[in-house]
């Protein structure tokens, strides 16, 4: 904290009101004014700078730099992430290498049940990993048509599965943003991903089960429960132990493909006695020689494996100080404040991606780099406005950091005493659903649940986890996500319809997050 006064008006409550401003006008600006995103969070930007200057003293300069401290860690790590991801997945799709790999998913099987497995739930938080931003839902959604099922049950069945995805978005965004707050208690990216292992496995493997019941029944859970526990148990278990001990960049990546592999692999040997069969409107599926659907995946497994160097100890151990590629990390003051700022040119997981999509480019047929820069910047276009809202939105966490807003606000919030970890991830969910992202939700709200937790001696890391947690429950029923997914599979005009299918689900999961919190919070 840079500001000579954490409570400006002598009084918690009015401080901590003041201090609540940028974020309940940020949140009424998307909802109650229907903004746009972008001119939302500049607007609160701008009266998050005034508050922190004219209100809690934070000198001019000081506030300043940090806006431009967080629009530089906006766009790197996290944008430079963002780009390389879907460049990445746009190389996939133009050079045919994408549709190939949805025909090998989508061939393995006839059964109703089965598909929704492998692409509702493996490709979907394959997808949520290697690209995020809607990607998953919108085209699983799709597939899922393409082969039978009906419109909104297909768009409504990958929203509730994006719900064991959602955390670790695009290369893990959502929690790997949370080391880039300076929270209190050093409160680490990998802290928070530890703690994760903590309460989403059990919603992990919970979802397979709940995705069949929603569209068999007990008896499609019977009739197919060995698959189901192949996918629930093999993503669940490696999963949390990818969280544990590498980090959020492949908690998504390799689990999913694993349980797909797995799958693919189980119904050689085993096939449902009774199968569930579509009507006539499934399209026939093209079969691809073995060769070609190796080829296929080859973007993502040259994605795993260099984001899985780049997560090893050991790897990071080069760029640390004193060591030989610490060179590479450049340090810089902010001019006329005291706050520094860094970029990472080599270490950051935004290079391995590329790495991934040069070797792509390079061994791709007919391919070149010509189209592969014409998809560069075609990204560039497309993404410059979400990067840009997400530098607004860390200018707005670095204000309130610095400015002594977060410690306020923590402060306030921790007046609720020991109820306050029941109520953690409800806070995190309000997040989400008002600005669809569970970045942006991090980044708003993790510094307040990481300072209320340390004055309430609770573990700051396991709050800000349920943040996180809380809030990937509100991304079944996001207006973001159902619009998304509405207008991926033609039926846009009936959100409502879809929002009222998935939103039981949404409160419901998020009522166990809240439970399971304050569990945890006794004993960590």
């Amino acid at each position: 904290m840079l500001s000579p006064s954490l409570n400006p008006f002598d009084n918690l409550l009015l401080s901590s009101l003041t201090a609540a401003v940028p974020i309940v006008l940020f949140l009424l600006c998307l909802t109650v004014f229907k903004m746009k995103g972008i001119y939302a969070a500049f607007l609160n930007l701008g009266v998050t700078f005034l508050i922190a200057a004219l209100i809690f003293k934070l000198p001019l300069p000081e506030a300043a730099g940090s806006v431009v401290q967080g629009a530089i860690q906006g766009m790197w790590p996290i944008g430079y992430i963002i780009v390389m991801a879907v460049w990445l997945y746009k190389i996939s799709v133009e050079s045919g290498k994408f549709e190939v790999l949805r025909a090998s998913i989508g061939g393995i099987s006839n059964d109703k049940r089965i598909q929704l497995l492998l692409i509702g739930f493996c490709f979907n938080a394959f997808l949520e990993g290697a690209a995020g931003f809607g990607v998953p839902i919108a085209i699983c959604a799709v597939l899922l048509v393409s082969l039978g099922f009906k419109p909104l049950e297909a768009a409504m069945l990958c929203l509730i599965a994006n719900g064991a995805s959602g955390a670790f978005g695009a290369i893990g965004i959502p929690v790997a943003i949370t080391g880039t707050l300076n929270l209190e208690g050093n409160v680490t990216a990998m802290d928070v991903s530890m703690l994760t292992a903590l309460t989403l496995p059990i919603i992990n493997f919970t979802i397979p089960f709940l995705l069949i019941f929603l569209l068999n029944g007990l008896k499609g859970i019977k009739d197919v429960l060995p698959a189901i526990l192949v996918v629930s148990s093999i993503y669940t278990i490696s999963q949390a132990i990818i969280t544990v001990f590498l980090g959020p960049e492949l908690a998504d990546i390799i689990p999913s493909l694993m349980a797909m592999g797995a799958l693919a692999l189980f119904l050689r040997k085993w096939k449902p006695k009774h199968l569930l069969l579509h009507g006539e409107q499934q399209t026939e599926i093209k079969k691809y020689p073995l060769q070609e659907v190796i080829k296929a995946w080859s973007p993502f497994y040259l994605l795993s494996l260099f984001v899985l160097i780049w997560s090893l100890p050991a790897f990071k151990t080069l760029f640390a100080e004193g060591g030989p590629l610490a060179f590479t990390k450049i340090t810089f003051p902010i001019p006329g404040s005291s706050l520094i700022s860094a970029l990472d040119l080599v270490s950051a997981t935004g290079t391995a991606i590329l790495l991934a999509v040069l070797t792509t480019i390079l061994t791709a047929k007919g391919f070149g780099f010509a189209k592969g820069f014409a998809l560069f910047t075609k990204t560039i276009s497309e993404f410059w406005i979400p990067i840009l809202m997400i530098c607004f939105i860390l200018g707005i966490a670095k204000l309130m950091t610095y400015a002594g807003m977060t410690a306020v606000l923590g402060e306030a919030m921790a007046t609720t005493g020991g109820a306050f970890p029941l109520l953690a991830p409800i806070l995190g969910w309000i997040g989400v659903f008002m600005t669809g992202s569970v970045v942006n939700n991090n980044t708003l709200f993790a510094p307040m649940q990481a300072t209320a937790a340390t004055i309430l001696g609770t573990n700051p890391a396991l709050l800000v986890s349920a943040n996180t947690a809380g809030g990937v429950m509100a991304k079944l029923i996001s207006p973001q996500s159902i619009a998304i997914a509405a207008a991926a599979v033609g039926e846009t005009g009936k959100e409502a319809d879809l929002m009222k299918m998935t939103i039981k689900y949404s409160f419901g999961l998020l009522a166990f997050v809240c439970v399971w919190t304050f569990i945890l919070s006794l004993f960590f």
